[in-house]
């Protein structure tokens, strides 16, 4: 799940004020968080279409190039045929403080170090470096694009929603063992290697470790058994209310053509 979308204020829209509460008193320091996070979320399309532009010079592998359109197909097909209908609730978990940290940590993990050790490749003339990473952060980049599209049209029931960031962080899991088979198998040191070069195979290497301890315990600890549980249970629960106030309204109907016969 991206850092900047659980970062959001619970049950805000992307582009649209909060309602406006008479009793509600102003505090600037609320503003200026706001503030940060609409920055965030313009920084983190600014860092997509870099991305994009990575992919177009065939930095990414065909499979990774393709993956989003497939795994698009695959949820459009879902929402229509398995989960049909449309989430009431903007939100399927209330962001918590330690929630939002949470996520904000994998946002930097996963897209904001990675770029800069991408940027840093190029910079180095590393080009295995920059090749190994990128596949990673285009997949990332367009897993945030889905989620921030499924969440704001609001066309998409929770289940929908849910399954964006796991099915993304499978093909991730697979893609960073890759990286880290680039940077710590395939790849070594010199005997008399400059202190520079050193610490940047281990900036690559501790990155990549990084990125897939993280998003193995997201995936194993917080998406598979809280995230989609808690999706599945809003949805089966809102098409409960949905048949119930069907049937009440189908049975006032049925008493008020009984009345006028």
């Amino acid at each position: 799940m991206s850092g900047v979308q659980l970062a959001m204020a619970p049950g805000s829209e992307p582009g649209k004020p909060l309602a406006a509460d008479p009793k509600a008193h102003h505090h600037p320091q609320q503003d200026a968080g706001g503030g940060m996070m609409g920055s965030l979320r313009y920084i983190e399309l600014q860092l997509v279409a870099f991305v994009m532009v990575f992919s177009a010079i065939g930095l990414v592998p065909l499979f990774d190039l393709v993956f989003p359109a497939i795994t698009t197909a695959y949820l459009l097909l879902l929402s229509r045929l398995a989960f049909p209908g449309a989430a009431k609730s903007k939100e399927i978990i209330q962001a918590s403080g330690m929630l939002r940290f949470y996520s904000i940590m994998g946002t930097v993990i996963g897209l904001f170090l990675p770029l800069a050790y991408v940027l840093g490749g190029f910079a180095r003339g590393d080009n295995e470096a920059v090749r190994s990473a990128t596949p990673q952060l285009f997949l990332l980049s367009f897993q945030i694009l889905t989620e921030n599209v499924v969440s704001g049209l609001s066309l998409f029931s929770a289940p929908v929603r849910a399954l964006v960031p796991l099915l993304y962080t499978v093909r991730r899991l697979f893609v960073i063992l890759d990286w880290i088979q680039d940077v710590w198998v395939n790849k070594s040191l010199g005997q008399n290697a400059p202190i520079q070069d050193i610490a940047w195979y281990w900036f690559g290497v501790s990155l990549a470790v990084t990125n897939l301890a993280y998003f193995s315990i997201n995936i194993s600890a917080f998406l598979i058994p809280y995230f989609l549980p808690r999706a599945f249970e809003l949805h089966f629960k809102e098409r409960y209310e949905r048949e119930a106030k069907l049937a009440a309204d189908k049975s006032q109907s049925e008493t008020k053509d009984k009345k006028f016969d």
